[in-house]
């Protein structure tokens, strides 16, 4: 399958958030800290169970906007579907909540299943063992970032609606290519919202040299070590890192950077692709509408 061509607006995207589809989101009643009542939004989270051919591989909480998506990548992130594999079939059954990936190849990984590290991450966030093994052999191409599309992405991104902005209590991650955001999703946990990127971008084999990943979550090091195994040289995060986040993207050479938020970001690696060529007096600080949960020293 050849990747899809880009022809949408430049100010469209491929796939972004539906804060208005009922199933995603409830309406549930209360009292605020005046005791008067009131009714808000909250996010609805779902189980799913990933099967890849006959084995059960997780069970993970997710709002389930795309279930395809995020099996295909739970899989490669987790190295058990490989960027060659042919995939026969990817079937979900709605009434089961149970996604089904079948491939040419043979699996079994009942070994890997035992074999796995707890990470931080939340929801299903694992790294199985010898993830770390496989980034041996990732070699990231050479790129280029302009702050000049790093201000206009985060400011488009954080503009867009989204269920964080109807109901919060969400991750969102971003596929973009320069200043264009081209893939957006939303989920309970940061690393399902990537996973379902990395399905998208091997469903429709998607090339990932030229492409820039921005994440609403912390960059840990697992949030590096999925980006690096997409093959994706630049990673953005308006929140902050972990030092093993940080030592990790040095060794692969990822642009990382962090706390990105109005006219601010601070880089920990892979600094020598970014190109300053952004007037920062030009650059609007981030409005208090769209500011998520800021960092101790942000304030």
């Amino acid at each position: 399958m050849t990747a899809p061509k880009i022809t949408a607006p430049k100010d469209d995207y491929l796939i972004r958030p539906d804060p208005h589809d009922p199933r995603l989101t409830e309406r549930v009643s209360g009292i605020d800290q005046t005791g008067g009542r009131i009714e808000t939004s909250v996010t609805v989270e779902r189980a799913l169970t990933i099967f890849l051919n006959s084995q059960e591989i997780v069970t993970a909480m997710t709002i389930n906007d795309h279930p395809e998506y995020l099996a295909l990548g739970y899989l490669i992130n987790q190295n058990m579907l490989k960027p060659d594999d042919v995939v026969t079939s990817v079937d979900y059954d709605e009434d089961l909540a149970v996604v089904v990936v079948r491939t040419k190849r043979k699996t079994n990984y009942e070994k890997k299943l035992k074999k796995k590290v707890q990470t931080s991450g939340c929801a299903q966030g694992t790294v199985f063992g010898d993830l770390m093994e496989a980034l041996e052999n990732v070699r990231l191409p050479p790129a280029e970032l302009r702050t000049s599309w790093l201000y206009a992405l985060t400011h488009k991104i954080n503009t867009t609606p989204s269920l964080y902005l109807e109901a919060g209590a969400i991750h969102g991650c971003v596929l973009a290519v320069e200043d264009r955001p081209l893939v957006y999703m939303e989920d309970v946990g940061r690393h399902n919202a990537v996973d379902k990127i990395a399905g998208w971008m091997f469903k429709h084999r998607m090339p990932a040299a030229d492409k820039i990943f921005y994440t609403t979550g912390r960059l840990t090091s697992e949030m590096v070590i999925k980006t690096v195994r997409m093959g994706i040289p630049i990673l953005i995060s308006r929140s902050g890192f972990t030092a093993w986040g940080v030592e990790l993207a040095r060794k692969a050479n990822l642009t990382l950077i962090g706390r990105a938020r109005g006219k601010r970001f601070i880089a920990l690696a892979g600094e020598d692709r970014i190109v300053f060529d952004q007037d920062l007096a030009y650059v609007a600080e981030e409005g208090a509408k769209h500011r998520r949960k800021a960092a101790v020293h942000d304030e």
